[in-house]
C-alpha cells in the first residue's frame, strides 16, 4: 500500500470534508509523518500493521520526550486516519480502535479579573488618540464583549459586521457560522473605528477586511497578539496575556454572572458543550467574594 498516497488523501479528507483549520491539519500532518517514517524503519505496512506495533510506537515517541497531550493527540490522530482507511475500504479492520490516550489533566483556563478588564480596554485612553489606538480599543472591547478567536477577528469582514443590529456574523472553526450579539459599548466603537479610521487606512484599496494595519491590509494574527500584549503592558498587566486569555474572559465572567451554559457554548461556538464546561470552575474574584462572605474568619 502507498503510505504516502494514503496519508494525503486522509489530509484532503480533513481538509475538504471535516473542514478542520490550518493549525489542526498541520498537527495532524506532523503526526502523519512521524508515523508514516516509523512504519518505513520497522519496514511494516499498514495492512499488516497491528495493536502490538501501535504499542511500540507510542512507547517509542515517550522515550524520545513526548509529552502525555502530544502522544495523547497522536492515538488520537493515528485512530481518525485507520478509521478512515477502514471507511474507505483500504482496511477490513481498524487495528488501533480500542487503544485509549492516557488521561491528562486539564489545565484550568486564564483569567482576567474585572478589574484588569477594565485596565486593558481603557489603556488607550491614555495615550494620544492614534488612530491605532482608536482600532485597537475596537478590537480589544469587541474580543471581551463577543469571546471571538483571534483567528475570527483578523478574518472579519465588512459583510459580517451591521453596527445597528447588535449581532456578528462569525464564521469559526470548520467554517461552521454563528451568531453572536454585542454589547452597545463595543459596536459604538465599533462603528466609531469604521467610520473615523478604517477609510484613512484603506487608502482606496480593495478589501473587505474590517481590521486594516496603515498599509491597508488585513491586520495579522502576529499583529494582533503584539497590540494586546502592548496594552496589557501600559496598563500594568505583568501577566503573559494571549487573544485567548480575552475569550476565557469573556466566558468566565458571563458564567460567574449567572449566564446559562448552554448560551454561552453556542457564543463560543463549541461543537461540544464538555469544552464550555471548564469555564464553570470559579473566577478568581468570585471565589475571593464566596470566601469574604461564608468563612468564619471572613
Amino acid at each position: 500500500m502507498d503510505k504516502d498516497a494514503l496519508a494525503e488523501s486522509f489530509m484532503f479528507h480533513l481538509s475538504t470534508e471535516r473542514r478542520l483549520s490550518s493549525n489542526t491539519l498541520e498537527s495532524y500532518s506532523a503526526d502523519l509523518k512521524r508515523f508514516i517514517q516509523f512504519l518505513e524503519n520497522e519496514g511494516v505496512d499498514l495492512d499488516t500493521f497491528t495493536r502490538s506495533h501501535f504499542i511500540t510506537y507510542i512507547a517509542l515517541l515517550r522515550e524520545r520526550g513526548l509529552s502525555a497531550r502530544s502522544t495523547s493527540r497522536h492515538i488520537s490522530s493515528m485512530r481518525s486516519f485507520f478509521r478512515f482507511l477502514v471507511r474507505e475500504g483500504r482496511l477490513a479492520a481498524n487495528p488501533v480502535a480500542e487503544v485509549r490516550a492516557q488521561r491528562t489533566g486539564r489545565s484550568l483556563p486564564k483569567f482576567l479579573t474585572v478589574s484588569q478588564v477594565t485596565a486593558l480596554l481603557t489603556a488607550p485612553d491614555s495615550v494620544r488618540a492614534t488612530p491605532e489606538s482608536i482600532r485597537d480599543k475596537a478590537m480589544l472591547t469587541l474580543m471581551y464583549a463577543s469571546g471571538l478567536r483571534a483567528t475570527e477577528v483578523v478574518s472579519l469582514r465588512m459583510e459580517n459586521v451591521d453596527p445597528d443590529a447588535g449581532f456578528l456574523r462569525i464564521i469559526g472553526k470548520g467554517g461552521k457560522e454563528r451568531i453572536v450579539p454585542v454589547a452597545e459599548a463595543a459596536l459604538y466603537l465599533l462603528k466609531e473605528y469604521m467610520e473615523t479610521v478604517r477609510p484613512g487606512f484603506l487608502k482606496k484599496k480593495p478589501t473587505n477586511a474590517l481590521f486594516l494595519s496603515r498599509m491597508g491590509k488585513a491586520i495579522t494574527r502576529q499583529t494582533l497578539w503584539n497590540r494586546i500584549r502592548y496594552w496589557a503592558m501600559t496598563a500594568g498587566i505583568r501577566e503573559n496575556i494571549s487573544p485567548h486569555v480575552l475569550r476565557h474572559s469573556f466566558a468566565g465572567h458571563l458564567l460567574a454572572g449567572g449566564a446559562d451554559l448552554r448560551a454561552v457554548q453556542v457564543m463560543l461556538g463549541h461543537a461540544d458543550i464538555a469544552t464550555t464546561q471548564i469555564y464553570t470552575h470559579v473566577t478568581p474574584e468570585r471565589l475571593r467574594e464566596t470566601h469574604r462572605k461564608h468563612h468564619p474568619r471572613g
